[in-house]
Parts: C-alpha cells; structure tokens; sequence
C-alpha cells in the first residue's frame, strides 16, 4: 500500500505534478503525472493507493505521454495511423499504449485514414506532376488500406490525368531537344511510367506525337546526332564506318531511308 504524502507542481511541465509517495513498508518514492491523470484518479494529500491502482497510474500517464507526443506529431501536418504507430515505437512506446492512443485519437477526429487519403489525393493532383500509380504506392507507404486507396483516387479523373501528363510531355520537350520522333516517344513513355500513369493515358497523351516534329526539325536532331557521332567514328573508313553510323543512329530512333540521306550528306563534304 502507497500513501500520497505530498502533491506539488513539476518545475519542468506546468501541466504535470510529482506525487511524493510512502510505502508501508517505510520506502520512499516520488513520480510525475499528467493533470488529467491526477484527477481522472481523484489524487490528494492522504490517498492511499494499492499496489494495482499505483500501476494503473504509471500505465495511465505512460498513456497520456503518449497522447502528447502524438500531438505533436501531428501538430506539422495529417499523419496516416501507421505513421503515428511507427513514430511512437520509435519513442519507446509498448504496443498496449499505442492501442490505447490511437482509440483517442480516433475518437476525437485526430487521425483518420479516410480523410488523410482523400487529402493526400487532393494535394498531390493540383500540386504535382504525379500520376496514380505513384500516388497509390505513396498512400501504400503510409499503411492506407487498398480499400480507401481505390476510393481516394476517385478523385484523380482521366481528364485531370491526361492534363497532368500533357504538362509533363511538355516540360520534357522545352528541356531537351534533338531527337528522333521515335525517340521522343520511347523516352517519354517511361518518364510517363515512371511518374505514375497507365499505359490507357500515355498511349492516348502521346496518340499526336507525330505532329509534333516537323519534318525540318526531324532532319536537325538527325544532323546534329550524326555530325556527332561521326566524331566518334571518323577514324573507321568505309563499310565499317558506314556499318557504326548506321548502328548508331538506328539507335537514336532514326529510319534508315533518313540515315541514308545524311551519310549521302556527309560524304559529299
């Protein structure tokens, strides 16, 4: 049996108190409490605790500290339950307390996959450049189940999908220059993969790539990437030099009827 000899204020936290406590075996101890564990457990000078209500106690305000700390996770920004679990095992945190503070959190409306998921959508369509596929990989990251992924992304309609795409084809095209056609098309599609769109909305984005060159512009990527490649294989003669250019610039995306053309091109300088 405990016996509360003295409450007073902790220094350190003006929300928390230190219990002086005697045992009636003559020892001595002290802890800190949460304010709210201090009168969720009707604590004063005299109360006598045995030795399962002191535990209860401890485990109450293990709980509380928790809480606190959740709080303050989520004070930054929405957090996804299993980003609150795992930041709360990293502070030490048995999995007990963790239960007990997420049943809090959830019944205050502090945490809630459903919305985290619709919000995480929401940010990522009007302030990136990241297609759904990648989106859902990223809710798959923070512990959303498939369920509310499916749901969230209902947001996401093809229409804003192929305009976020055309946005990217379009950026790409301003940066680099000098390509064959079909290479603009191959290495677009694995950007568009690569940031998260399907096959259905690349195939339609890049349906017009043929448009998109015209044929003067063709024959300068093509110009430009055999003057360069030539360099590199000057040295070669004959069929052995016309066999690497034309490996090379098959490569590049190039028909050969066009590669033909500029070899012609470079034999008569």
């Amino acid at each position: 049996m405990w016996l509360v000899t003295k409450i007073a204020a902790d220094p350190r936290d003006h929300e928390r108190f230190v219990l002086y406590l005697l045992h009636e075996n003559g020892e001595t101890t002290s802890i800190s409490v949460d304010q709210n564990v201090l009168v969720e457990f009707c604590l004063k000078k005299g109360t006598e605790l045995d030795e399962f209500t002191f535990e209860e106690i401890v485990y109450a305000d293990a709980v509380k500290k928790a809480y606190h700390a959740a709080l303050l996770f989520l004070a930054s920004r929405m957090r996804s339950e299993k980003e609150i679990v795992d930041h709360l095992k990293k502070k030490g945190h048995t999995d007990a307390i963790i239960r007990d503070v997420l049943h809090e959190l959830r019944k205050h409306r502090y945490v809630d996959d459903r919305e985290f998921a619709l919000a995480f959508v929401r940010t990522q369509m009007n302030t990136t450049l990241k297609g759904p596929i990648v989106i859902a990989q990223e809710l798959e990251n923070f512990g959303i189940a498939e369920a509310l992924i499916d749901e969230s992304l209902r947001l996401f309609p093809i229409e804003k999908q192929r305009e976020t795409a055309k946005k990217i084809v379009e950026k790409a095209k301003k940066q680099s220059k000098k390509r064959s056609s079909l290479e603009w098309k191959q290495q677009l599609m694995q950007l568009l993969q690569r940031k998260g769109f399907s096959r259905a909305v690349i195939a339609d984005v890049l349906s017009d790539m043929d448009d998109w060159q015209t044929e003067e512009e063709e024959w300068e990527a093509l110009e430009y990437h055999a003057r360069k490649i030539h360099r590199r294989y000057a040295h070669y003669s004959g069929w052995e030099y016309e066999r690497k250019m034309k490996q090379a610039l098959y490569r590049k995306g190039f028909s050969l009827e066009q590669i033909e053309k500029v070899l012609l091109r470079l034999n008569e300088e």
